[in-house]
């Protein structure tokens, strides 16, 4: 932290920890003995700042000794990280094998969950290889019936081993309600939280079935690698889901059915900063809530009654957010819709007008300009209703869907609907957005005011997978939903932090499951 002395400087403490995978053989008899080193730009020249330890006798190795290194974001802090077999007793690294390098900035480093690159040899051969994901797809057959009036609620999780020996479970898949057969959705998981790379590393898949109160009942289990599961890249892998308890009871006992892999694929995984820097163009979106449950606008308790400092809830939700993807947008031109509102010229209630009041060009230039349109528009309109939301999803999909007929990463849409209650036309929106999913788009909610926002709850899959009226369940989850309420005396950079969290993982999850790489990779 910053002393008494530096308040102009923020300084934060980071901790990087390291592994590699796929690093180069330099022993004769053995894999090599790694250590990391990280060196630091001063200008000039690069100075060495800290090593991790040595790991012996690995290709993949998991250093357990962090790099600890000041952060300044108002700085570019270059960094080069490197590789090398230490095979003997001397402190200097210019007589090891040299097994590969990055450079690259330390912000570069922080903006990603997990940050990943090639270690580069000094002719640019590969050293390493970057993380990889699997994308992976399970079914359920003929699984044991568990509650009493009905069948199963089956879910899956799933652990590695550890090197203590000990399984940490490292996905768990939806709950797919009164079944015996279920199919979850497709999942992805990187490779290294999946094995930590080791595609021999023991894996451990639980199938339970659900109960309310937490203590979930074993239908049965079984173990399988990585390894074993490729299997299903050409016909699917089945499993003998086995209960211990039933089998050492039962003599005649086969299993408690079975667990189909149905596909699996392993891809090279690129991170949002890849996307992002190798040309995708993010577009923003803004959806306002002008329905009557707002109250006059002329009224201090109006959601809409801008005070003496110019600002309410809708436009400090709407600065905070716009303001960080305003950045990825490279003509900062939004196109910003209201619902729920009665317009003129003929009065009419629409769910879906331009606040610029200009259909055939509903783009208004920046943040900047966002503010001045909502503040010409508030006097202008009649507040009415119903709360609508589904019409402006749709209009979105549409753009995202053009995007997508291209097959490229091109385009991303993030649609910020900002509104003060529940939904009215909730089957609608379901269906929108499990169409949405398919699309590459996000959808964020923001709850304005203290109403009921169980519905909006509801849209966001953290609690389980989104449904259609029909049955059809969402590709991925692509909505977030944040209670303004919770942010009022949060400096703005808080709120925009909590609602574009899961953007980045959507975005790549979107181009994963399509295969799309970054135009420029």
């Amino acid at each position: 932290m910053a002393t008494s002395q530096e308040q102009n400087t923020c300084v934060t403490k980071v901790a990087l920890y390291v592994s590699c995978k796929g690093l180069l053989k330099k022993d004769i008899t053995s894999k090599s003995d790694p250590v990391v080193a990280l060196y630091l730009f001063n200008g000039t020249q690069w100075i060495e700042h800290q090593r991790t330890e040595r790991i012996k006798n690995s290709s993949c190795p998991e250093f357990v000794t962090p790099i600890v290194i000041d952060y300044y974001f108002e700085r570019i802090q270059k960094v080069k990280i490197s590789v090398y077999d230490v095979d003997n007793q001397t402190t200097e690294l210019s007589d090891d094998d040299f097994l590969g390098e990055i450079e690259t900035t330390l912000g570069q480093i922080v903006a990603t969950e997990s940050f990943t690159a090639n270690l580069k040899l000094p002719r640019q051969k590969s050293a390493g290889t970057i993380h990889r994901a699997s994308c992976i797809e399970f079914k359920g057959e003929n699984l044991d019936k568990k509650d009493m009036f009905g069948k199963s609620d089956p879910f899956l999780e799933i652990s590695k081993l550890t090197s203590d020996n000990k399984y940490l479970k490292v996905h768990r898949t939806e709950i797919i309600k009164n079944t015996l057969n279920p199919t979850w959705s497709v999942f992805t998981i990187s490779v290294y939280n999946l094995c930590n790379g080791d595609y021999e590393r023991n894996l451990q898949i639980n199938c339970y079935d659900y109960d309310n109160d937490g203590g979930h009942d074993l239908i049965g289990s079984f173990t399988t690698t990585l390894t074993q599961m490729l299997g299903a890249k050409e016909n699917p892998v089945r499993y003998e889901c086995i209960n211990p308890k039933k089998q050492a009871k039962k003599k005649s006992y086969k299993n408690s059915g079975r667990i189909i892999l149905q596909s699996i694929a392993v891809k090279k995984e690129y991170s949002f900063l890849d996307y992002v820097m190798g040309g995708c163009q993010v577009n923003f979106t803004i959806g306002i809530d002008f329905t009557a449950s707002n109250g006059f606008a002329t009224k201090p308790q109006s959601l809409h009654y801008i005070g003496p400092n110019g600002r309410n809830q809708y436009l400090d939700a709407m600065i905070a957010v716009g303001n960080v993807c305003a950045d990825y947008d490279s003509d900062k031109l939004f196109p910003v819709f209201g619902f729920g509102a009665k317009v003129p010229p003929n009065n009419q209630c629409s769910h879906e007008f331009a606040i610029n009041f200009n259909p055939a060009n509903p783009y208004v230039a920046g943040i900047e300009g966002v503010v001045a349109a909502y503040q010409n528009c508030v006097p202008r309109i009649e507040f009415y209703g119903p709360t609508n939301i589904a019409p402006i999803i749709n209009h979105v999909a549409s753009f995202a869907a053009n995007a997508a007929k291209q097959a490229t990463a091109s385009s991303y849409f993030i649609l910020l609907i900002l509104t003060d209650g529940a939904i009215t036309d909730i089957d609608q929106t379901k269906q929108a957005l499990v169409n949405a999913s398919k699309l590459p788009m996000s959808v964020i909610i923001v709850g304005v005011g203290n109403a009921d926002f169980s519905t909006m709850n509801e849209l966001d899959g953290d609690n389980g997978v989104l449904k259609s009226r029909s049955g059809e369940a969402v590709t991925r989850d692509i909505v977030q939903f944040v209670p303004f309420n919770q942010f009022i005396q949060a400096p703005p950079y808080i709120l925009a932090q909590h609602v574009l969290a899961e953007v980045p993982k959507q975005l790549t999850q979107h181009y994963f499951l399509n295969d799309l790489k970054p135009l420029r990779h």
